[in-house]
């Protein structure tokens, strides 16, 4: 796959404060013809063993189809993507791992069942297992002949992980750890082989402060589970309590170190919200499609309804959100990839460079969970609204693509939680000196109390005054983001209702300046012709995210500004938040007539 021709490598949240060139991204149009064939693979895949057999998917009374699904996954090398090649998977780079994500997104409850597998399953043994522990799991785990599961969450820890209450006692000869605990929530709990389980050492009766993480395998005993949970959606998904009553783990099954549990957690879920952000895309992507396609086959007063207006509004709203996704995840995923890349050039092993790139890029990992999964929400919605009374029909597709679509703002990470982290890593880094945000913020602090320059720009340049509307923003996030760190010091984590506004602020300016880039590089590589619409595609979305920011930013600065200083900070968001006025239902019309004319979402 051809990678971006990075002149630099940005830091993670460094987009804020930085100017990225269109030249240095990777956009989706340069997958190469081995990419292309992969994506092929798993949308055969979907079509001819998945779509067909939904309704019996959700209706399992056991968990033996989901697996038998799995095991034809396995056969086409589906569970084993980024697995090496030396222990039978395929070797693919991180941007190729994305787009596999994103083709599997549509399988519904399946494509839960292969995400948790490939993703939270294998990964703390591929990224944190030693020698021995890779040769033994991660061949039958790529091949399919074992299914995995990851067991984090307890009843009393949801979002504070490492408040787990499962106990591990080293046995009296020193050769095993015997586990007790209770998880809930556990994709593919019926049915694997493996699971990665997380627990605190007890010793001398002390327990340690963090977790520790350990590969138990079924037959090892000792593993109870309850029957599977009845949910509002991904009713196919074998989610089910696990109970370890005095479970027999091998010391030798600890992965990494004792107490390096909660960070491999961490890390796990860093890469799980960027690739639930692809899957989320496949999604939207089919929902939108067969929205389009009912549109021009329902008829009403002698018309398609795809020919009114308030349709093709929907419709291109849906192009355009899913394009800035799609321009955004593919951006992040070669920026990890190009790290991994200068990490292994400086002697970095494998594994630990794929971990210290992710790691680096947490702040865009999380903005691209919060952003795809509420895109898809939106896609969804409209969907059920473009079917109008079919769509609230169980008999029609919306039903079940409305209630699936709910917990993708709940895994991997609340959607608040993944705002609250947003903001929190990046003060954490510019604290650290890691991040030079202080700087930036200052002096924008000086620029909102000078006299504005009124004078002309010459625009010679692809996007240039557009450019100039995305410094703005970034400038409106420096601007709040830096009055609340001084307003409320070390307490800001307690406002969180500010915090919420900001993160909003964050993710929108990312995504935008993702969509523009995109557009921007199309246009470098091919030129200004075939680019008109994805031009539209851009704009539109740029007016979208500079209005959110508008509305956010004087959410936060409302919250806690006042007298002058409130009046000083409003007239700066006015001033960073202005854009040139663009006939939206125009350019909005000409993207949902060409939708309508291919029947398709061709972006």
């Amino acid at each position: 796959m051809p990678a971006a021709e990075n002149t630099q490598i940005l830091k993670g949240g460094e987009f804020l404060i930085k100017e990225t060139l269109a030249k240095d991204i990777f956009i989706p149009e340069q997958f190469g013809e081995e990419q292309r064939m992969i994506a092929a693979t798993c949308h055969d895949f979907l079509r001819t063993e998945i779509w067909p057999r939904l309704d019996e998917i959700d209706q399992a009374k056991s968990p033996e189809l989901m697996s038998s699904l799995m095991d034809k996954a396995g056969a086409l090398g589906l569970l084993g993507t980024v697995v090496p090649e030396e222990y039978g998977g395929f070797g693919m780079n991180f941007n190729t791992s994305m787009l596999v994500a994103e083709a599997t997104g549509p399988g519904n409850s399946f494509s839960v069942a292969l995400s948790a597998h490939t993703g939270i399953g294998t990964l703390p043994i591929l990224y944190y297992g030693n020698d021995a522990q890779k040769s033994k799991y991660l061949p039958k785990l790529a091949s399919g002949e074992w299914k995995a599961a990851y067991c984090l969450t307890e009843p009393d820890s949801g979002s504070d992980a490492n408040a787990g209450k499962s106990k591990a006692v080293l046995s009296g000869d020193g050769k095993h750890y015997i586990l007790n605990g209770q998880k809930m929530w556990i994709t593919n709990g019926g049915f694997a082989d493996i699971f990665i389980v997380f627990a605190k050492i007890e010793e001398n009766g002390n327990t340690d402060k963090n977790l520790t993480a350990f590969i138990i395998e079924k037959d090892f005993g000792g593993i109870t589970m309850n029957e599977p949970e009845h949910k509002m959606g991904i009713k196919g998904s074998d989610t089910r309590q696990l109970f370890f009553n005095d479970c027999m783990v091998p010391v030798e099954n600890m992965i990494s170190t004792r107490e390096n549990g909660f960070k491999i957690a961490v890390n796990i879920l860093n890469i799980g919200r960027i690739k639930l952000a692809a899957a989320a895309l496949g999604g939207s992507k089919k929902v939108a499609q067969q929205a389009v396609n009912y549109a021009n086959e329902r008829k009403q007063f002698g018309t398609s309804i795809s020919s009114f207006g308030a349709i093709k509004h929907k419709l291109a709203e849906m192009a355009v959100r899913m394009f800035a996704t799609e321009s955004a995840a593919y951006r992040i995923g070669q920026n990890i990839d190009d790290l991994i890349l200068a990490f292994q050039e400086q002697g970095m092993a494998d594994a630990d460079s794929k971990l210290k790139a992710l790691e680096e890029f947490a702040i865009e990992c999380a903005i691209m969970k919060v952003h795809g999964s509420e895109v898809l929400d939106y896609v969804t919605d409209e969907g059920v609204q473009i079917y109008g009374g079919m769509g609230y029909s169980a008999d029609a597709p919306m039903d079940r693509a409305y209630r699936d679509s709910r917990i993708n703002r709940i895994f991997e990470g609340t959607n608040e939680i993944n705002r609250l982290l947003i903001v929190d890593m990046i003060l954490k880094r510019a604290m650290k000196g890691h991040l030079d945000v202080m700087g930036p913020a200052t002096a924008v602090g000086k620029e909102i109390m000078s006299i504005p320059d009124f004078s002309t720009f010459e625009d010679d340049g692809i996007f240039d005054a557009e450019k100039r509307v995305i410094s703005n923003l970034k400038k409106a996030v420096l601007m709040i983001a830096g009055a609340a760190v001084q307003k409320f010091m070390m307490k800001l984590s307690e406002e969180q209702e500010i915090i919420m506004d900001v993160a909003d602020m964050i993710i929108e300016t990312y995504i935008a300046e993702s969509t523009l880039l995109r557009v921007e590089k199309r246009i470098l590589l091919n030129g200004e012709e075939g680019n008109t619409l994805y031009r539209d595609l851009a704009l539109v979305y740029l007016h979208h995210a500079t209005d959110k920011i508008n509305r956010a930013g004087r959410s936060a600065i409302t919250s806690f500004a006042s007298g002058d200083e409130l009046r000083v900070m409003l007239m700066g968001l006015k001033r960073f938040t202005k854009i040139e006025p663009l006939n939206l239902k125009d350019a909005r019309r000409r993207i949902a007539d060409d939708i309508i004319a291919k029947n398709d979402f061709t972006y």
